[in-house]
């Protein structure tokens, strides 16, 4: 994000709303630089399209300010109307006007002069559909009407973009490339991207900041990376993709398990505790020699496993295993092809650095 102020575009302070009898916003404070593209991400339910259409001044708040690009535009005294607020706004419907062409979509809301179909054209060249002015939305692709809508909520060049949920109605052999293409026009325009979705894969492709809200709160703020692979509990961990949980309890601050003690620091005795990795993170042996592997110095205790089910997934294979102590299960990612028949017996060994232990 260089070459942008890091002053935010995008500020809210303790947003609460009350509906149905619940705080469905629950103190959500959230800061937005230019340039900047933060995923709101939660389960269906969570809060944030409220949040959004709050920020978008087509919801009330019951409690707290938001400010864009430094002034406040909703507290307890203001609420600047939506079409004021200077924000672009792009949404599961594309809502394209269907008796109007591509260009005029675009453009719609413009002045009709030189300057606006001169940001016309170039909003056509930077979402690749030059030669499609005079087309009607009928006549185009889902991916081609998504681009569209990107482009007219772009048009006016407005510093914020609210995005709630827009690749959703894209299948997924296009999702991928129309995201990435999305992304590309706006870190170009140098927009403050407030995006709301609830799959993770989009959240860890296009965003430089996740909130991972829950129950109307944000429980975990970081880079993508840093979310993943530091989550704050057990649910926040599983969020983002399938886990193996070993349970136990914790004695002189450690934890008894099939591979081995970990640590469980400050815990009292008798605390129980779930020990989360991923299945990508464990690794296997054949028992050849009835002896496990050599782990590496970053992976605990080496463990017997017996195959209760293998399947391949398409670029991996899931392995599911009964470890020996007969109530524990685990399941390994190999990639591509890997189908052991059920009853083989397998070492096992995982990656301390990449194990959570959470009360």
């Amino acid at each position: 994000m260089l070459g942008y102020s890091m002053t935010p575009r995008l500020q809210t302070e303790g947003l609460v709303r009350h509906l149905g009898g619940r705080n469905v916003v629950d103190g959500i404070s959230l800061s937005v630089p230019a340039g900047q593209v933060t995923c709101l991400l939660g389960p269906s339910g969570c809060g944030k399209s409220t949040t959004l259409r709050i920020i978008a001044g087509v919801d009330r708040q019951d409690a707290g300010t938001v400010r864009l690009n430094g002034e406040i535009v909703a507290d307890a005294r203001t609420h600047v109307p939506p079409e004021a607020r200077g924000v672009g706004l792009m949404f599961q419907d594309f809502a394209l006007f269907p008796h109007l062409s591509v260009a005029r979509n675009i453009g719609f809301g413009l002045p009709r002069d030189a300057v606006s179909a001169a940001r016309i054209a170039e909003l056509l060249t930077r979402i690749d559909l030059v030669g499609y002015e005079d087309k009607h939305p009928h006549e185009l692709s889902g991916g081609e009407q998504q681009r569209v809508a990107l482009a007219r909520a772009l048009a006016p060049r407005p510093k914020i973009m609210l995005m709630d949920e827009p690749f959703s109605g894209l299948d997924n052999r296009l999702r991928d490339e129309i995201r990435d293409a999305t992304l590309s026009v706006l870190k170009e325009e140098g927009t403050a991207v407030l995006l709301v979705t609830h799959e993770p894969d989009e959240a860890m492709r296009m965003a430089d900041e996740i909130a991972l809200m829950r129950d109307g709160r944000i429980v975990q703020q970081a880079a993508p990376y840093n979310i993943y692979n530091a989550p704050i509990d057990r649910e926040a961990a599983a969020f983002f993709s399938d886990i193996n949980v070993l349970s136990g309890e914790v004695y002189g601050a450690l934890t008894d398990t099939p591979f081995g003690q970990f640590l469980a620091p400050g815990l009292p005795d008798g605390t129980a505790v779930d020990i989360v990795f991923r299945p990508q993170h464990v690794r296997i042996d054949f028992d050849r020699a009835g002896k496990g592997p050599s782990p590496t110095p970053a992976e605990g205790a080496p463990a017997r496993g017996t195959v209760l089910r293998a399947r391949f997934m398409g670029k991996e294979s899931l392995v599911e295993f009964l470890m020996d102590d007969a109530t524990s299960r685990v399941t390994a990612t190999v990639p591509a092809v890997f189908l052991p028949k059920p009853g083989t017996v397998m070492w096992l060994s995982i990656r301390r650095d990449r194990c959570f232990v959470f009360p």
